[in-house]
């Protein structure tokens, strides 16, 4: 007997900072299964993590953590000269934060995602790489570590004996490598959503994605990420909850439950 398939949607969440307001946290929670709440170095503030972590936990999403590099005017997403003990340093700092509220809340922090350009650094970086999976391991070892596909990330957490959950992207396209195109590129983003969504219905289904250089790579899907910020990203998150239920795939947090 064939096991039933089953994905996590996870999205960037609580970006919005002192009056300034990014996304649609409330309502794309109704259609996520885990939620990467920003810890204040890229985005978010004391104010927006604990309204947000609130947010998920009533509506049973799985709570994650979010750090990215400190640098709010480029919303962590332009790379920094870090070394491995200022990535370890700078993930344990917010980790931690994003795990008080959700320990003040009476969650448990289920997982942990990092942002942006610290995100691709440690991507290919394994020195990076271990030192992201060391905080993680050291402030809260059952924690979910999400990274690409096939990643560094990915190897150090395994490595180090942590859950891992293998992340591909429904709205970004792919080198032949197996990174993401970078987002300078102005083929960087999947604007059409009939196209994205029979992109993530084949990774969930084949574990395959076209590159940009019109050759499939192999990937693992253990979690595909609905970004946030996009103009359309409420109605993107319904449709492609919607269809994945349709299709018969089990919509469940990494190592959780069905929603």
């Amino acid at each position: 007997m064939n096991q039933q398939l089953a994905i996590d949607l996870n999205c960037d969440m609580g970006e919005s900072f002192g009056a300034y307001h990014l996304g649609h946290d409330a309502d794309i929670l109704r259609y996520v299964t885990s939620a990467n709440i920003a810890c204040g170095f890229h985005a978010g503030d004391p104010l927006v993590m604990r309204r947000t972590v609130k947010l998920a936990l009533a509506q049973g999403v799985a709570v994650g953590a979010h750090p990215g590099l400190p640098d709010l005017v480029g919303f962590g997403r332009r790379e920094m000269a870090v070394s491995p003990d200022e990535v370890y340093a700078m993930v344990v700092y917010q980790v931690g934060a994003l795990q008080a509220f959700v320990q003040a809340e009476g969650g448990k922090l289920h997982h942990v995602k990092p942002h942006g350009a610290l995100y691709n650094m440690a991507t290919a970086n394994t020195a990076l790489a271990e030192a992201v999976a060391e905080a993680i391991y050291k402030v809260q070892p059952e924690a979910v570590l999400y990274g690409l596909s096939g990643s560094e990330l990915i190897k150090a957490g395994e490595r180090l004996g942590l859950a891992t959950a293998s992340e591909v992207f429904a709205d970004r396209t792919y080198q032949q490598d197996g990174t993401l195109t970078p987002r300078s590129f102005a083929d960087a983003l999947l604007t059409d959503q009939v196209e994205a969504l029979l992109r993530v219905l084949r990774m969930v289904r084949e574990g395959k994605v076209a590159s940009q250089q019109g050759r499939d790579i192999s990937l693992r899907a253990d979690t595909v990420c609905i970004h946030g910020d996009r103009p359309d990203a409420l109605p993107f998150a319904r449709h492609i909850h919607e269809v994945l239920q349709s299709e018969g795939i089990l919509l469940r947090a990494a190592g959780g439950s069905e929603r």
